[in-house]
């Protein structure tokens, strides 16, 4: 990897603030003890230079357009699921196209409709496809990086597109193992065509001898690509119900069941309308030509033969004629495949559905002998059962995990309050400000019922710290030689810019000869100042250094250096810093607060007029 990037100089000053003990991942808020434990004097070291490296348009081209891919990245997911879920509550208008002009006895289409549903499909397609490029996108650019050992050339090589496609041909085997083939197929199957072509083109042209069979293929397909555009939603809502809350997953299986109910609502619609058009079929025989078809804008060459035999169907092929349509006879007797008006059809299948599935198909005893209508009609009743089964099993399951999590969180807050109160009670924290930090508590348990809350202040919000900080550090810094008599408001901005730290024992605070840039108010453990000579210069603590004084609790180290460095009339550079005339190590594991000279003097920068120090080596 190459050392010289951007996110390793990050870590490594990230792991220099560490060293030095200005992290926030301190614990001068903890209110448990830890264990003493003895760890190596962490080495110091300057800060490294960040390398410069020519910037190339190239390089700033991709810049510009990884913005919008690390934008959308976090989200996508969340994103494409919306759409996968509206793409197939939309794809059912499909089925309500067709409709049947009684007066002619021939299939007609709802014009309006079949604009809009291409329109929306059309919409949400874009969505898959976005997805499925990036998809490859994604792999080429992994294997990429994996076959080039050396970084430097896979990123510019990862720029440039056109040496990528080519690159893709010889690795096509390792591109198909990053990509996830079921995800990846089912992405291809879930964007075809299927409903724009079947529907709106096919459908309407069948006729003549092998109608019959033709439109089986044809429900075939659409089922097997809704088979797909449903697994689609499965496969992508796993992450997002695996972390959200219990009540969205509880509606998101809810919205599925309605969900099922709609679709199941248009199919019954749309084999309504073919078994009335199959009545015409078998009716027709031999005695209708070769190239029938059933729509009303059929070619002249037919249209004189077929209305003549159309006379004959008003009694024969009637919902309540000689012609069995089962459970479909209840779709024509409401003339609902007749009308185009879609909010009145649409509701009333949706009904059908709902209710078939919520009683398992118990309703359907209308059922004729045709067989396709008897596998629709099972089909119905072990969908209703396996969807009911499957939205309370989740129900039953999440309720389990709520009440296990509820029991945790009371527990672990059991004993996370008794010795919060007890290290608050320590720290003469006000009645109000204990209340408004047990309430943070728990709400960050319920929200997380792992969350690490041996750091008090890493859990708090901003405004609730800050009152804590000022609680704890205000009354101290007031008695602070140099800073008696400073404006109350400067002594505030002060404890807000104070950071929690801590330091384990035997680190190693201050070492003389080192920049003074940072002091510390002690509030847990001690502190050793050692004799500076050759036995304890540089961090060595040798059992012949002389301790000279002890640093405990309500202490503070380094105020005199750092605050006669932002004396005013001084100019706060930090070139200007002074030495430190001393080596301070811990002797137990020691928590309190810091201040950083850059924090001082962004507090000197913006208080400016109230800035007053009084240097207690000048009385």
């Amino acid at each position: 990897m190459n050392t010289g990037s951007v996110e390793d100089l990050e870590d490594q000053r990230i792991q220099l603030s560490v060293q030095r003990g200005y992290s926030a991942n301190g614990s001068t808020g903890s209110f448990r003890r830890r264990p003493n434990s003895v760890h190596p004097q962490p080495k110091r070291a300057s800060a490294p230079s960040v390398p410069q490296y020519p910037t190339s348009q190239t390089n700033q081209k991709k810049t510009t357009r990884e913005k919008l891919v690390l934008l959308l990245k976090p989200s996508w997911n969340t994103i494409f699921v919306t759409a996968c879920v509206l793409a197939v509550s939309l794809d059912p208008l499909f089925f309500y196209i067709p409709i049947i002009d009684e007066e002619k006895k021939c299939l007609d289409m709802d014009v309006k409709l079949k604009n809009v549903a291409l329109v929306l499909r059309s919409f949400f397609d874009v969505t898959f496809i976005v997805h499925i490029v990036y998809q490859i996108r994604e792999a080429i650019k992994a294997v990429a990086e994996e076959s080039d050992p050396n970084e430097e050339q896979a990123a510019a090589k990862s720029t440039d597109w056109v040496s990528r496609f080519f690159d893709a041909f010889e690795h096509v085997d390792a591109i198909w193992e990053k990509l996830r083939w079921r995800s990846f197929i089912t992405n291809i199957l879930a964007v075809l065509p299927v409903p724009q072509v079947l529907l709106v083109v096919i459908f309407f042209k069948m006729g003549g001898p092998g109608y019959l069979e033709h439109r089986k293929i044809l429900n075939l397909f659409l089922l097997l690509q809704y088979v797909a555009r449903i697994y689609r939603i499965y496969l992508s809502s796993e992450k997002i119900t695996k972390s959200s809350g219990i009540w969205v997953k509880g509606l998101f299986n809810f919205f599925l069941y309605i969900l099922a109910s709609h679709v199941f609502g248009a199919f019954w619609y749309f084999f309504a309308i073919q078994r009335e058009t199959s009545c015409w079929h078998r009716k027709c025989g031999r005695d209708c030509p070769s190239n029938y078809t059933f729509y009303c804008n059929r070619d002249n060459g037919t249209a004189t033969v077929m209305q003549s035999f159309i006379n004959g169907l008003n009694t024969t092929c009637a919902p309540d004629g000689d012609f069995g349509f089962g459970i479909f006879r209840a779709a024509l007797e409401s003339h609902n495949t007749e009308s185009k008006k879609l909010v009145e059809k649409l509701f009333y299948c949706f009904w059908w559905g709902l209710r078939n599935l919520s009683n398992f198909g118990t309703n359907l005893e209308e059922t004729s002998n045709y067989p396709w209508e008897i596998s629709f009609a099972i089909l119905v009743s072990v969908s209703g059962l396996l969807i009911f089964l499957y939205l309370i099993g989740n129900v039953q399951t999440y309720m389990q995990m709520q009440t296990t999590k509820a029991e945790e969180i009371r527990q672990k807050m059991i004993v996370t309050q008794r010795d919060l109160q007890s290290w608050m009670t320590r720290k003469r924290v006000p009645p109000k400000l204990q209340e408004v930090i047990i309430k943070n508590i728990k709400q960050k348990l319920e929200d997380n019922k792992d969350a690490n809350l041996e750091n008090l202040f890493a859990v708090l919000p901003w405004d609730t710290k800050k009152a804590l900080k000022r609680h704890l550090c205000l009354d101290a810094l007031k008695e602070l030689p140099g800073l008696r008599g400073m404006d109350e408001k400067v002594l505030k901005m002060i404890c807000d810019y104070l950071k929690p730290v801590s330091y384990t024992e035997s680190y190693m605070f201050a070492e003389a000869g080192s920049p003074a840039d940072h002091m510390i108010f002690i509030t847990e453990g001690t502190m050793w100042i050692l004799k500076t000579g050759d036995d304890s210069q540089a961090g060595k603590a040798s059992p012949s250094a002389v301790i000279r004084k002890d640093l405990k609790k309500d202490d503070f180290y380094g105020y005199e250096q750092l605050l006669s460095w932002a004396a005013p009339g001084n100019l706060l550079d930090f070139k200007n810093l002074p030495n430190w005339t001393e080596n301070v190590k811990c002797h137990t594991n020691v928590e309190g607060f810091a201040l950083s000279a850059k924090d001082l003097q962004s507090v000197v920068h913006k208080c400016r007029n109230l800035w007053k120090y009084n240097n207690p080596n000048s009385h």
